[in-house]
């Protein structure tokens, strides 16, 4: 939580093994995360792939090393959820935006909503 009291976020960029993305949420303790191989999605016409991974510790909402680097950071609100779909804010340093993850068959979409 910050220091309002807010679930935080991180999103983390890997240059190693592969480049990819690392989607972090904070929820009941734990960082929630998804592998995002492209990247948040930056076009409402365009979904990118994010694969479910295992929770984090909370301590890598600042965790960096020579591989990893924090590519943004900020607070998350949920919006909407169902067992099939999350749709949240990421409240980050280039302002709010929400996001949709929609669960397929074996993974996860990730859906940039229009404003």
């Amino acid at each position: 939580m910050d220091d309002q009291g807010r679930a935080t976020f991180v999103l983390h960029e890997h240059h190693k093994p592969r480049h990819h993305f690392d989607l972090r949420l904070e929820e009941d303790g734990v960082l929630r995360s998804w592998a995002v191989p492209r990247g948040l999605p930056d076009d409402p016409k365009r979904n990118r792939l994010a694969v479910a991974v295992p929770d984090h510790d909370l301590d890598h909402l600042t965790y960096t090393d020579a591989d990893k680097g924090i590519a943004d950071t900020g607070w998350w609100e949920q919006v909407d959820r169902t067992d099939k779909r999350l749709v949240f804010t990421l409240h980050g340093r280039g302002g709010p935006r929400t996001y949709a993850l929609i669960r397929t068959d074996q993974d996860w979409l990730l859906h940039l909503m229009k404003s």
